[in-house]
């Protein structure tokens, strides 16, 4: 196969969280203008069904699923729509996630932590367990979950729930990556910096300019390419591996 068909998805099933606006939508486009099918999952009906249309005018089949991930048993649903209708599902990218408003720790209520903690990390893992049980019949699929540079790094604003969620997407990435590959099942990361996106708080712009080597925060295209790498055959090699896309921020 030549090296460029690799990064090809041609025909593969895949399903993106959050794919509502943002990264979530960015990384479903960028599938499906690979060759993937997409299904886009989000809390938002609208807007999943926005991101499906934009899917179908690539010239790819598209499904739009309601469910809000912090429950199991909307995981689960999730990946059973995207089977009954494609019978099978191929690569699964879990996005969807929250933050909270910047605030001091001593101000997280237990409800907040909840919120955030029942999304970041307990959705992605429910997500990845519901579509490695999916994939593992087949002997074959590719999960990327989102992490972020939060899980390396203490950010200079207090952001400390957060940050702890994403170093915990990390960590599972790596338990999960060592158990699976022995079914065939290829689980990595993607860490991205400071991204303009709608959730965006503004006032982390200028805490990463002026910790980044980069003078500029990132588009959410700069992600596309780490996404269609990893949900392609050109990183079947790669297993429990976090990509860091971050413009430098992290090297200070």
């Amino acid at each position: 196969m030549k090296l460029a068909e690799r990064f090809r998805v041609e025909g593969r099933r895949a399903l993106v969280t959050g794919a509502g606006r943002g990264l979530g939508k960015a990384f479903a486009l960028a599938l499906a203008e690979a060759g993937a099918d997409v299904a886009a999952v989000d809390v938002d009906a609208e807007t999943a069904a926005t991101t499906a249309e934009e899917v179908r005018a690539l010239g790819r089949r598209a499904v739009a699923i309601q469910a809000d991930l912090r429950r199991r048993e909307e995981s689960e649903r999730m990946v059973a729509e995207v089977v009954s209708a494609w019978n099978g599902l191929d690569i699964g990218v879990n996005n969807a996630g929250v933050s909270l408003p910047i605030k001091e720790a001593f101000e997280v209520t237990e409800k907040e932590w909840d919120w955030l903690i029942d999304l970041n990390l307990k959705g992605t893992f429910f997500c990845a367990q519901a579509e490695a049980r999916a994939m593992k019949e087949r002997g074959y699929g590719k999960i990327i979950n989102v992490a972020s540079i939060c899980g390396y790094a203490v950010w200079p604003e207090p952001q400390a729930v957060y940050s702890v969620s994403k170093a915990g997407i990390l960590h599972l990435t790596r338990c999960l990556a060592a158990e699976w590959i022995k079914r065939g099942i290829r689980v990595n990361s993607i860490s991205p910096g400071v991204t303009r996106t709608p959730e965006l708080f503004e006032q982390v712009i200028p805490v990463f300019l002026g910790g980044a080597p980069i003078e500029r925060i990132a588009e959410v295209e700069d992600l596309q390419g780490a996404v269609l790498y990893l949900a392609s055959a050109a990183s079947d090699f790669m297993v429990g591996q976090d990509l860091v896309i971050d413009g430098g921020y992290t090297l200070m």
